[in-house]
């Protein structure tokens, strides 16, 4: 690999995780308008969005089989083809149950991304340069999750309704399709394609399917990372969602000044990705996982205490980034547990672990905000540090020695 063919690796495949992100949070901003146009709840909106995540984890494992064996740029390609026609769908859907239909499509297209992105990702960067692609993959995702908040804004003051925010979003995501196929299609066959070496010699079978979940099961580390990824998952969402309530009845803020600080927290968070991936590559995966997460329980607990000076809530603007920063990390630790044979079906199942949070953490939090209120579902959130400090001392005592230095040792 040249110097400019693994720029051009790493830029496609950040621009593919905006698209993807954009795609993944497009019906958030006008779920409202969605419910009043179909006359029906906001939780059925949410159970259309739900049906999306579920056929993105259903599909982790397949996609990432096929990253493993056949085409990393092939499952990349049936990804962007797929969330384009996915998106499109549902901004023409003339009926509830069209948008259902439309969200189970969208969640292919959503589905293949992670499991071709990190495959690429990992076989076109070098060990020194890991963490940073990493990094710039986190962000693109970060900037993905923005796009569609706002074209919303923009439509809503033009007075557009809630199809032009999904159709400028399947535009964006078709016209970068377009873009990026034709430059996936002239990787080199060792980035696009696995190894014959890492391709299994014969046809696969119900047995071997078996065999190798189960080898998947009992893999300590990567199970390890599922739950890791789990934990982070579902403190982020809490963050993300809930910052604003926090702040209003925590702190008295208005909601207009909460909104400007949780505004500010989340584009800190996306240039501490950058500096995650900078210190992953410098000083091991390891330890910037251990200093995120030790620094996210401690800003999590004095947040929730809601006595916090109002001089002092400029803690916030971190707060996200205590997350952000160890993302680069923790994918690091995902590539150093993994042989180059097992990079999609392994950072697919790392990616479960990411998307289950995402359906269980807001429902959850918002129910414990109802019951007990937003400081201690902020306490929870500082409790989900603690373990996830836990958690990763133990992989790297038991799992991964190496993972404390920047580079990968030979058996790695």
């Amino acid at each position: 690999m040249t110097e400019t063919q693994e720029r051009r690796v790493v830029g496609l495949v950040a621009g593919s995780h905006v698209v993807n992100h954009a795609y993944l949070v497009a019906l958030a901003p006008v779920i409202g308008a969605v419910a009043a146009e179909f006359d029906v709840s906001i939780a059925a909106v949410g159970l259309a969005i739900g049906v999306q995540g579920a056929v993105v984890t259903l599909l982790q494992l397949p996609f990432g089989y096929l990253s493993d064996t056949k085409s990393r740029t092939a499952v990349l390609a049936i990804s962007l083809v797929g969330g384009t026609f996915g998106i499109a769908a549902t901004a023409l859907a003339p009926s509830y149950y069209w948008l259902l239909v439309s969200q189970a499509l969208l969640g292919v297209g959503i589905a293949g991304h992670h499991p071709a992105h990190y495959p690429l990702l990992a076989t076109a960067s070098s060990e020194t340069n890991r963490g940073r692609a990493y990094s710039l993959h986190a962000l693109g995702g970060s900037l993905g999750f923005a796009i569609p908040y706002a074209i919303a804004a923009g439509t809503g003051y033009l007075g557009l309704d809630w199809r032009w925010v999904i159709g400028i979003v399947a535009l964006l995501g078709g016209g970068f399709a377009l873009v990026a196929l034709p430059v996936a299609r002239r990787f080199p066959p060792s980035i696009a394609r696995p190894a014959d070496s890492d391709r299994p010699t014969s046809r696969p079978s119900l047995d071997g399917v078996l065999r190798g979940g189960a080898q998947l099961v009992r893999s300590s580390g990567l199970m390890g990372l599922a739950l890791l990824s789990f934990l982070t998952s579902a403190a982020a969402w809490c963050i993300r969602t809930y910052s604003p309530q926090l702040l209003a009845d925590g702190y008295g803020l208005t909601p207009g000044t909460a909104n400007v600080l949780v505004s500010g927290m989340l584009v800190t968070g996306a240039g501490m990705i950058l500096l995650g991936g900078s210190l992953t590559d410098r000083i091991g995966p390891g330890n910037v996982a251990l200093g995120g997460y030790a620094a996210l329980a401690g800003l999590a607990a004095l947040l929730a205490t809601g006595s916090l000076p109002l001089a002092l809530l400029v803690l916030v603007l971190p707060f996200s980034g205590t997350i952000s920063v160890s993302r680069p990390a923790r994918s690091t630790l995902a590539d150093r547990l993994s042989r180059r044979s097992d990079l999609g079906k392994n950072f697919a199942v790392v990616t479960i672990g990411i998307s289950l949070g995402g359906a269980v953490a807001p429902p959850a939090f918002g129910a414990l905000i109802d019951i007990a209120g937003v400081r201690v579902a902020f306490g929870v959130v500082a409790i989900l540090g603690v373990v996830s400090l836990g958690l990763t001392k133990w992989l790297l005592g038991h799992v991964d020695g190496s993972a404390r230095t920047p580079k990968a040792t030979a058996s790695d």
